[in-house]
């Protein structure tokens, strides 16, 4: 006799034994994919919002202009970071571009030169053995602690930086499905040691900031060294994004009165704007629909006064879809339209009348009106 099995014991046995053989990102791809199934407003990146209000959200971009607005007193990718979050209250980011020339991505800040040159003077102190560190410098590669911070700065270099370049020279030279392979094989130990030399190494040009802007998720353009090269072709991309229809929140990171001219022209064609930048009487915050300094977007103030900005927003357009507009024009066709046909209908009935088709005076042809009058008074009486 064969015994009682449970079918649900078996089927999450079986489930159980085909997940093992799956690998973590497989697992997890299943799990947000049952996930947005079972509730179709699911957002992985903002839970909260439902879908009803992410499809209502703009399309946002981002356009930076460093010639005139670089992040002298922040990090990069710091604050290309609370930038992208800030500009995020406003809709869905979509875009974000950079444009500067040579000089800007050279241009190494006061306090970054201060900073080096303080570093210098202490190294030299620890190697004369005047300094000694409170706790030792620790390789994030490997694991090795060091008591100088020049021993350590020559081990990273001599042995870690040479693995990246063997590793970088061995991807360049494969092809094909070995290329592919190389690269998951790498890619690991390549972000690791990418995270490890951003706090260990100087960057050999300016202080690293076309590399900090684009580990942040910006698209880093460099012009010709001309003269408002930059505003120029950052001018050219935001009016091709318009005329595209690609963006309906523009967010200008500029101090620059040139862009007055291009964010005129994008409330024309009805779209918000918003301005980053330290000049607070300037024109360009005057022209834009919002705007916010360097201090407010490091902050987070800006971030919270956004929603009151979107909230605004919406109450305006509301209000555009019920104002009444007068077009004299239209008022006028539409009269004259009225008068012609009470005319039409004036002369018709006039007409009806003197021809005796008028429905009250219309009777039975073959009975006079006296006689019909005469019947009623005596069926009264």
């Amino acid at each position: 006799m064969v015994g009682y099995f449970n079918f649900n014991t078996v089927f999450n046995a079986i489930h159980t034994q085909k997940l093992q053989k799956l690998t973590p990102i497989s697992v997890l791809y299943r799990y947000c994919h049952k996930m947005t199934i079972s509730n179709p407003g699911f957002d992985s990146s903002n839970p909260s919002l439902n879908l009803v209000e992410r499809v209502s959200q703009s399309n946002v971009s981002i356009f930076w202009d460093l010639e005139n607005k670089p992040p002298k007193s922040f990090p990069p990718y710091d604050a290309a970071i609370r930038l992208r979050k800030a500009a995020a209250e406003f809709g869905v980011v979509r875009y974000m571009v950079a444009y500067a020339n040579r000089h800007a991505f050279t241009y190494v800040p006061p306090n970054v030169r201060a900073q080096r040159k303080e570093r210098t003077a202490l190294n030299q102190l620890e190697n004369m053995g005047v300094v000694k560190p409170n706790e030792p410098y620790l390789c994030r590669v490997c694991g090795r602690r060091f008591y100088t911070n020049e021993k350590f700065i020559n081990h990273f270099k001599q042995i870690h930086e040479r693995e990246q370049m063997k590793r970088l020279n061995q991807i360049d030279s494969a092809r094909g499905t070995r290329r592919v392979k190389l690269v998951a094989k790498y890619s690991m130990k390549m972000e690791k040691y990418r995270n490890a030399s951003r706090d260990v190494l100087t960057p050999k040009v300016g202080y690293g900031l076309a590399d900090e802007l684009k580990r942040a998720g910006f698209w880093v353009r460099t012009v010709l060294d001309k003269p408002q090269a930059a505003d120029v072709a950052l001018m050219n991309h935001m009016v091709d994004m318009m005329d595209k229809r690609s963006v309906e929140c523009l967010v200008l990171v500029s101090d620059d009165s040139d862009f007055v001219e291009v964010l005129n022209e994008a409330k024309l064609r009805c779209l918000k704007t918003v301005v980053v930048g330290d000049n607070n009487d300037g024109a360009l915050k005057r022209a834009a629909d919002a705007a916010f300094s360097w201090q407010e977007i490091i902050m987070g103030k800006a971030k919270k006064e956004a929603i009151s900005v979107v909230g605004r927003w919406r109450d305006r357009d509301v209000l555009r879809r019920l104002e009444w507009t007068y077009d004299p024009e239209k008022e006028r066709n539409q009269y004259d339209c009225n008068e012609v046909v009470d005319d039409e209908s004036e002369d018709s009935d006039i007409e009806s009348f003197l021809s005796g088709e008028d429905d009250s005076m219309q009777t039975d042809d073959t009975v006079s009106w006296w006689e019909l009058e005469s019947e009623t008074v005596i069926a009264s009486s």
